[in-house]
């Protein structure tokens, strides 16, 4: 099937979704004017605390939930009134394990590239099998399969009506390290072929590596969008750890223009802004004051630190 190449692969205006509330429970709203635009291409990262509204985001998109209002659109098709379309335009990857154990890998992909309407001498069975490793267990039932494998198969199954876009909800929650990078390598193979990819993880090292734009969700709404490096640069700081040759008990006075703290007899932390302090400066005034430096190591800032910067913030919108 073919489709036509908007510049987004998805976008969304002032998406709202409100719950009905009940005798006991009050309307709970779940996002509120989320406006976003994935780029077409992107590796796109979602994230947001439990309970911030991603899996309704989610959940709208892959026409599971319906939405209070707003509007959403899937590789240029509106989610209601092109419907069809934009079902087509999408595979989603659940975060639960929901595979027939009866089946196996190879039944369960041609079972569903039947349901999307794919015919059968345009099914890619075999060939996603191999995609996502698993052709040695292709007729084995799904039961049998380790907890990668069935995630993996979950990816093959989102894959079998070849969407330009791929949703993926927390794909390698409980999965060991090993598996989790083979299913990274994946989906930037994926990516490299053009398939959009919107990630949702609780690893933000997961999401740090491989996603080139972020937006974060927190209560409802939409708090940050940007690209990963950008956010990266948001907190400007910087972490230098430096071992001496000699055991100190205080700081140095000519170091206490420097936020610097003593770890431990011997042990300096520096934290500045790299975009006015530069490590050299650094190093430079602990040689000054006479100290001798046997280690050095540095913590550029991670996704994680902005992360809780900006959800533990008041939600004030897009930042």
């Amino acid at each position: 099937m073919s489709f036509e190449t908007p510049d987004n692969a998805v976008e969304t205006v002032d998406l709202s979704k409100t719950y009905a509330g009940s005798k006991r429970l009050p309307p709970k709203e779940a996002l509120r004017d989320v406006s976003l635009a994935i780029p077409r291409g992107s590796f796109f990262g979602l994230l947001g605390p439990n309970g911030a509204g991603k899996s309704t985001f989610i959940n709208i998109l892959a026409g599971l939930v319906v939405r209070t209002s707003g509007e959403a659109r899937i590789w240029g098709y509106d989610i209601d009134r092109d419907m069809r379309r934009a079902r087509r335009a999408i595979g989603v990857v659940p975060q639960e394990l929901n595979i027939d154990p009866f089946f196996t890998p190879s039944e369960l992909l041609d079972l569903q590239a039947g349901l999307y309407g794919v015919p059968r001498s345009k099914r890619r069975t075999d060939e996603i099998l191999a995609a996502i490793g698993l052709t040695a267990q292709a007729n084995a039932y799904a039961r049998t399969l380790s907890g990668g494998m069935r995630r993996r198969l979950l990816v093959g199954k989102a894959m079998v009506h070849s969407p330009p876009v791929l949703v993926l909800d927390e794909p390698t929650a409980g999965v060991d390290v090993e598996l989790r990078r083979q299913l990274w390598g994946h989906l930037r193979d994926l990516n490299a072929e053009g398939v959009t990819l919107l990630l949702t993880t609780h690893y933000l090292a997961e999401a740090q590596a491989l996603c080139d734009r972020i937006a974060i969700i927190n209560h409802g709404r939409l708090i940050a969008c940007d690209t990963t490096n950008a956010l990266l640069r948001r907190l400007d700081s910087k972490e230098m750890t430096v071992t001496l040759g000699e055991t100190i008990d205080a700081v140095p006075t000519s170091l206490n223009g420097y936020h610097v703290e003593l770890t431990r007899p011997g042990q300096l932390v520096f934290h500045y802004p790299p975009s006015r302090t530069h490590s050299g400066e650094i190093i430079a005034a602990v040689q000054d004051a006479g100290l001798t430096i046997t280690d050095l190591s540095t913590r550029e800032t991670e996704l994680e630190d902005i992360f809780i910067q900006l959800t533990s913030a008041p939600s004030e919108g897009p930042r």
